[in-house]
């Protein structure tokens, strides 16, 4: 039987840790059988030919610029059936002025809202706070998250704007807070599947620092999803 291509494409922003993030998964992929290709750029993604033995795209590319041939073949080959995923800015906060890429992931962080504005210290900490991830009746059953409990984290909490294709497995809500602008709560999708054309799309938000994705709940759904995703025998 083929081994499974995965190309894991990394870059952007350094504040993610793009190396050190994907290498915390590269070996769950080399177990289950994939040969792993690391790109440090996007260029890759206008390469027809490469992308259409991809099984699997794994990427961590926060905010960057995309250009429009290779947001097209990225989105060519999902339609086909390549499958996406990714986690935090590496996939919902990439390419940000390229809508073509927002219409195809269906998500795009526009904020994380900090702690109270008297507490602050100039830091990353000052944006992470206490909140839950709470898994949705879909999410309870859909192989990702199905036997995964709500679970509860310190860290950055996104603010999405999104669509309706997307299914949502999990959600976290904002509160209002007296320094807010806003005046109820505001719940955002946590985690999300998207089908497009032949390919599947997985999104998972939690995953600022390293010690987030090492958290039980937020790297298994991570490595679920990357199976999940990957291109399935009606696909191939």
């Amino acid at each position: 039987m083929a081994l499974r291509r995965a190309l894991v494409v990394r870059g952007g922003w350094e504040g993610h840790r793009p190396v050190e993030a994907t290498e915390l998964f590269i070996p769950f992929l080399e177990r289950g059988g994939y040969t792993v290709r690391v790109e440090g750029s996007t260029e890759i993604y206008a390469d027809a030919t490469e992308l259409a033995g991809t099984d699997l795209i794994v990427q961590c590319v926060t905010m960057s610029q995309i250009t429009g041939e290779q947001v097209a073949g990225l989105a060519s080959a999902i339609a086909a059936g390549t499958g996406l995923t990714g986690w935090h800015g590496g996939i919902v906060d990439s390419f940000r002025a390229c809508s073509d890429y927002l219409h195809l992931v269906g998500g795009q962080f526009v904020t994380h809202p900090g702690i109270e504005p008297c507490e602050r210290s100039g830091t990353e900490k000052d944006n992470f706070l206490p909140h839950s991830v709470t898994i949705t009746d879909l999410g309870r059953e859909h192989p990702i998250t199905a036997g995964i409990a709500d679970f509860d984290l310190v860290t950055e909490q996104y603010w999405v704007l999104h669509d309706d294709l997307i299914d949502v497995l999990a959600t976290t809500t904002h509160p209002r807070q007296a320094w807010h602008p806003w005046h109820r709560p505001v719940t955002s999708p946590a985690i999300w599947t998207r089908n497009w054309g032949a390919g599947r799309i997985v999104v998972t938000t939690p995953g600022h620092s390293l010690d987030v994705l090492e958290h039980p709940g937020v790297r298994t759904v991570i490595e679920r999803g990357m199976v999940w995703a990957t291109r399935t025998a009606s696909a191939s």
